[in-house]
């Protein structure tokens, strides 16, 4: 698995509301970092340098966390795990870093974009789209940002359930019922009866 971006990191002993106010106020983030192992390191990281780096690979893409424990240096390919944000700002309260091993299957939920244009939709039908993410399984290696849908194909009636996608190489789809994706429509008719996903597992 080779990684291109790299953000880097230190530990930190001082953990809490008030230190975490300080660290903050100083332009770092908190931040933890958990592996397949269950083992944790309590981390800081440059605020700057981590929306600069979340910018490129959101939650979708490994890259290199080079981590400073007093002096020794360790470079763990990762993912941004969890987020948490400010209540009242589109800014970084708490991060969770999940290392990724590179012979493991990722279980990661990665958005749909649906590309083309419906067939039914040319005729009058409409676009019912329930899902705009799903849960796969694949290792850090094939893991990808978004998954592709062609939907050129779809007349009034049709639709595509979990099942029907064409998913990149290594990568399998997580759910225990076909639940649907989409649905072209009658103009004015109701969503489909799948459009709640039951059975979809988290």
């Amino acid at each position: 698995m080779e990684s291109k971006l790299t953000l880097r990191a230190s530990t930190r002993a001082k953990t809490g509301k008030n230190a975490n106010r300080r660290l903050r106020a100083s332009g770092f983030t908190p931040a933890v970092f958990y592996d397949a192992t269950g083992r944790t390191l309590t981390l800081q990281v440059n605020e700057a340098e981590l929306v600069k780096l979340y910018a490129q690979t959101g939650r979708t893409t490994v890259f290199d966390l080079e981590i400073d424990d007093g002096g020794a240096k360790t470079i763990r390919p990762c993912l941004i795990w969890d987020i948490e944000y400010y209540p009242t700002r589109n800014r970084f309260l708490h991060l969770d870093f999940y290392g990724a091993d590179p012979d493991r299957e990722l279980k990661v939920r990665v958005p749909l974009e649906f590309t083309g244009t419906a067939k039914g939709v040319k005729s009058g039908g409409k676009v019912e789209i329930y899902r705009e993410s799903i849960n796969i399984l694949c290792k850090p290696a094939a893991l990808p940002k978004k998954i592709l849908v062609d939907i050129s194909g779809l007349d009034v009636g049709q639709g595509l359930r979990i099942a029907d996608l064409t998913l990149p190489e290594g990568v399998r789809a997580r759910y225990d019922v076909n639940y649907a994706v989409l649905t072209v429509n009658q103009p004015g008719s109701g969503k489909g009866e799948n459009e709640e996903g039951a059975g979809e597992t988290g």
